[in-house]
């Protein structure tokens, strides 16, 4: 048995809702439970916290078991920190002694400190205000430092970002960032929202109906042309990159992924920092030969795949590189350009790259 995995597998009923939901993944980096409301995401979450128990059920983190057949650890021995939607603080304590409160609950270990949390977050302004006067992001962040603090080794977060406007969803998000980069600790993530997937996953559990259709790296997903994200009209690809030189006569950056370099208009980047590349289907053509025009990135890539969508388009999955190995890109096209350009699978091509999004 792997100890550095997260295994679940759970198959039951709930009232009148049917789970039938198993996978592995990595204990570690954020693991994201995607699909539309009432698949089953939550219930999943509830489960592996032990809020829930399902009819059979397996949940081993790290190695540690938590239930398997008829041996189940009830909840308030499990581990986790877990955020929900509403940030439930206590409202008669301030936000040092909300924060305290679970920092007491995990002073056994004491692995996430009370002051680098604090930072992490930048709540250290309103450490002696009341929660009845933060507003609806404050209170989020503290409930997350919270959980943090009381020394998990998972933390679960259900929909964290629901209840908030979009303008204080994207003030928050820079957090989330940040607490997956500098904390060694696995987090699953529940969201219908595919933007938070993009901006914050590595992995990802697509869930549909109470069932795991697939589950995996989020780029091997996303370029998945047989699953629905690659039809969706906002597809995108999400992976990692280092960046490399920069030109401040122009305020390009060169970033280096799998197969090939991008050239990105932005601002300073220290080479050598890691940085996630976001790649929209709509953003990318394809050519035969790489012409000049006013797009920086044209790549030598090759056809993966081909896929219907629709009556007239097709979904391309390309690899960049000569001999496609590299970082996966989606294409959307139409079945014109395809037959007058002569494409086929395994076709050498150039990937034109409109636009390129950094997080």
């Amino acid at each position: 048995m792997m100890t550095d995995t997260v295994e679940v597998a759970f198959t039951g009923t709930i009232g009148a809702f049917s789970l039938d939901a198993a996978f592995t993944v990595p204990a570690t980096g954020v693991t994201a439970l995607f699909g539309p409301s009432g698949c089953g995401k939550t219930t999943t979450l509830r489960s592996i916290a032990g809020l829930h128990r399902i009819g059979s059920g397996r949940c081993v983190v790290g190695g540690d078991v938590w239930q398997d057949g008829d041996s189940f650890r009830p909840a308030h021995q499990r581990p986790i920190g877990y955020v929900f939607q509403e940030a439930s603080l206590f409202a008669h304590l301030s936000v040092r002694r909300n924060l305290l409160f679970a920092s007491r609950r995990g002073a056994a270990t004491g692995a996430i400190a009370f002051d680098d949390v604090v930072g992490l977050l930048g709540i250290g302004a309103m450490l002696d205000r009341s929660p009845q006067h933060l507003s609806g992001g404050e209170r989020q962040r503290v409930a997350i430092g919270r959980a943090l603090l009381s020394q998990p080794k998972l933390l679960l977060m259900d929909e964290p970002l629901a209840a908030l406007d979009h303008a204080t969803r994207d003030e928050i998000l820079p957090f989330l960032h940040l607490l997956h980069t500098t904390l060694k600790l696995p987090i699953i993530y529940v969201t219908h929202d595919m933007a938070e997937v993009e901006h914050l996953a590595d992995y990802l559990v697509l869930m549909s109906s109470g069932r795991v259709v697939a589950c995996g790296p989020l780029a091997a997903l996303q370029s998945d042309a047989a699953l629905p994200l690659a039809a969706r009209r906002d597809a995108t690809v999400s992976f990692d990159g280092t960046v490399g030189n920069y030109d401040t006569s122009y305020g390009l950056l060169t970033l280096h992924v799998a197969g090939g370099s991008f050239v990105v208009p932005s601002a300073w980047i220290a080479p050598g920092t890691r940085r996630r590349v976001q790649v929209a289907a709509r953003d990318v053509s394809i050519g035969t030969s790489p012409a000049e025009s006013t797009i920086l990135n044209a790549l030598p890539a090759r056809i993966i795949s081909r896929s219907p969508a629709g009556e007239y388009e097709l979904v391309v999955v390309l690899g960049l590189g000569i001999d496609g190995n590299g970082a996966r890109l989606l294409a959307r096209v139409t079945r014109q350009s395809w037959d007058r350009l002569g494409l086929a699978v395994d076709r050498a091509v150039y990937a034109q790259i409109k636009g390129v999004a950094l997080t």
